[in-house]
């Protein structure tokens, strides 16, 4: 009789044993998974870091070629005011002219920077204007952004548009009016509406494929801002990009999610910056 009883005890403690093991181990893989979900949203989001400051690394190079090239001609203007004074006896140059030369170069490269950096100061006003008007929940699905001097407002697509569709839902309708405010604040800026799509082919009534979806989807914005709140259509572009403009890969469901978004792109008006660049001095 005690032995029976030892043995039960016995087998008792292995069974619990056991059922200790298998939660363990059902703990450890929920875990786990967990981990590894976030190491992948950390390198995605890594990258989309990495991406931005190459993006600023392209802009700052182009403007130091830009004023490197001024610098050159302004060291060209000065040779040749240089050998005039040298040899005024002996040739034609007016001097006076050169030195107005030499004053238009160096007025134009300084008008230059000044005009890059207004234009970088307005919108990084532009983008904190907006991130201050976005309430901490709305900012989990629209993220702004400036790069090479224009202003990207990226929306997710589950935020603004009912499932697999173009029609825009009524939780999108309060930050689609916090964007427009700031918008019409801008008058000097014309906005670009872009729709992106992830690679998961979709056949419809009337939506062939992703190029007419994403064009749909950026149209729906368009008409949002203009007759809903105001915005002057003259103002305003809508364009599809379909699938071709991915911000990571569509191997995952999170970089689908990521894939699938609106851009509203806010640009300063380009006519006086290419009015300045057409009156520059002549060499």
């Amino acid at each position: 009789m005690k032995k029976n009883v030892l043995f039960i005890a016995i087998a008792a403690g292995l069974m619990m044993t056991s059922c200790a093991s298998k939660k363990d181990l059902v703990n450890c893989q929920t875990e786990n998974k967990s981990l590894t979900e976030s190491l992948q949203n950390a390198r995605e989001e890594l990258a989309g870091k990495n991406a931005r400051i190459s993006a600023l690394e392209d802009q700052q190079r182009g403007m130091q070629q830009a004023l490197k090239a001024a610098e050159a001609k302004y060291a060209k203007l000065q040779e040749s005011l240089d050998k005039s004074l040298t040899n005024a006896s002996q040739n034609n140059i007016s001097i006076e002219k050169l030195v107005d030369q030499i004053n238009e170069s160096n007025q134009y490269i300084r008008h230059l920077v000044e005009v890059k950096s207004k234009s970088d100061s307005l919108n990084l006003v532009l983008q904190n204007n907006l991130t201050r008007s976005l309430s901490k929940e709305e900012l989990k699905e629209v993220d702004v952004q400036v790069l090479k001097g224009v202003v990207y407002i990226s929306l997710a697509d589950n935020m603004l548009y009912k499932s697999g569709s173009y029609e825009i839902n009524d939780r999108a309708a309060e930050t689609l009016s916090k964007i427009a405010k700031i918008i019409k604040d801008y008058k000097d800026y014309d906005v670009l509406i872009e729709g992106n799509t992830d690679d998961v082919p979709i056949s419809r009534e009337n939506i062939r494929n992703n190029w007419d979806l994403s064009c749909l989807r950026a149209s729906s914005v368009v008409q949002a801002l203009q007759n809903k709140y105001g915005v002057d259509p003259k103002r305003l572009t809508a364009g599809g990009r379909g699938e071709y403009n991915p911000l990571t890969t569509n191997d995952t469901e999170l970089g689908r999610q990521r894939n699938r978004r609106t851009q509203i792109i806010i640009t300063p008006k380009l006519d006086e910056f290419m009015e300045l660049i057409g009156q520059a001095p002549e060499q």
